[in-house]
């Protein structure tokens, strides 16, 4: 299931939370006493800096499953979202030992450092978000240049900082398809993060399958729980093509050519009563292409982004934007929230 650890942070003794939780989060991921530490030191920066240049905001803690080429552990995934001023030069705030009184910046070149990855986004006066991952073993390279190529990351935060959440996503390579699938179970809490916390076990075993086939494994493996909507996009990196096919209220988005696109799903439960037949849309997909998959704890009217720069940033990094800027105080969420987003890193280098 989807535990996870959502923290606000108001003031300063919420800094001591957080810290907690992230050494919560990496015992949950089976990390030894030093990448513990690590993350509790990232932790601690990213929190000291949303109290001192921020005016406050929030960290989210989930666990994320790695690439088979890493051994396919839990990773601790840091989030910190703020709605503050804004970074003016990322650059320099990225580079070790840098603070100014009036901007975000102190240990945020530590944090690079030190986590497997680290990346961000920062708009003047719309504010930051950085994640920042911590894995088993400390990065090899010290000089590491952000990665390229097809990437996935998002995040999940439960309704009203519960202890799961009912929403949960996957990405996992089968031969030349690469398939990203985010479910939301029923309601939410327990039973809910059962039911897609099965979904998500299931994947592993049909990757290899087309989006119909996946969902027809699913709604079987399902019928034990409450059920779920589960959106599946696929993409066959031999054709150049994306395939993508939804029951219930999971919402897609597709980036190609610089227009985004609507994908949409059947309506139905997948393992209680899912449609008949399923419809699978094809689009094709190019380098600068960007699938974007979200429950429906995201406003139902958002707009998706257009900044080049936070579209060539970490999947993580995207995902976790389009969540703080979707809602607001005024329109509280009403359930679990997942955004997840799979894409080829086509936008601009940010640093």
């Amino acid at each position: 299931m989807s535990r996870v650890w959502d923290v606000p942070v108001d003031d300063s003794t919420r800094v001591r939370d957080v810290r907690v939780a992230a050494e919560a989060a990496s015992e949950c991921a089976g990390l030894g006493s030093h990448r513990t530490a690590t993350a509790a030191l990232v932790a601690t920066e990213l929190a000291t800096n949303l109290v001192r240049h921020a005016d406050g905001g929030y960290v989210v803690i989930n666990l994320v499953e790695r690439a088979p080429a890493d051994g396919g552990r839990l990773s601790v995934q840091l989030v910190a979202l703020d709605h503050g001023p804004g970074i003016p030069d990322v650059a320099a705030a990225m580079r070790d030992g840098y603070t100014t009184a009036a901007s975000l910046g102190a240990g945020l070149g530590t944090c690079r450092r030190i986590a497997n990855d680290f990346d961000l986004h920062s708009a003047p006066g719309r504010g930051t978000v950085a994640v920042a991952r911590i894995d088993h073993e400390p990065p090899a390279d010290r000089h590491r240049t952000p990665p390229r190529g097809l990437r996935a990351g998002g995040v999940n935060v439960p309704l009203g900082r519960a202890e799961y959440s009912g929403d949960a996503w996957s990405r996992v390579c089968a031969g030349d398809r690469v398939t990203l699938l985010l479910a939301d179970g029923l309601g939410h809490g327990d039973k809910a993060a059962e039911a897609s916390g099965a979904a998500v076990d299931a994947l592993r075993g049909v990757a290899d399958r087309p989006p119909a086939e996946i969902l027809g494994h699913l709604g079987r493996t399902l019928r034990r729980t409450r059920g779920a909507a589960v959106a599946v996009a696929q993409l066959d990196l031999a054709a150049g093509r994306l395939h993508f096919a939804g029951i219930g209220n999971v919402g897609a988005r597709l980036r190609t050519a610089g227009t985004w696109k609507a994908m949409l799903s059947q309506p139905g439960i997948v393992g209680a009563q899912a449609p008949a037949s399923v419809s699978v849309q094809r689009e094709p997909w190019q380098d600068d292409s960007l699938i974007l998959l979200h429950s429906d704890g995201l406003p139902g009217r958002w707009t998706p982004p257009e900044d080049a720069v936070l579209l060539g940033c970490d999947p993580a990094v995207v995902a976790a934007v389009v969540l703080r800027d979707a809602g607001s105080a005024a329109r509280p969420a009403r359930d679990d929230t997942c955004v997840a987003v799979l894409g080829g890193g086509g936008g601009e280098s940010r640093h």
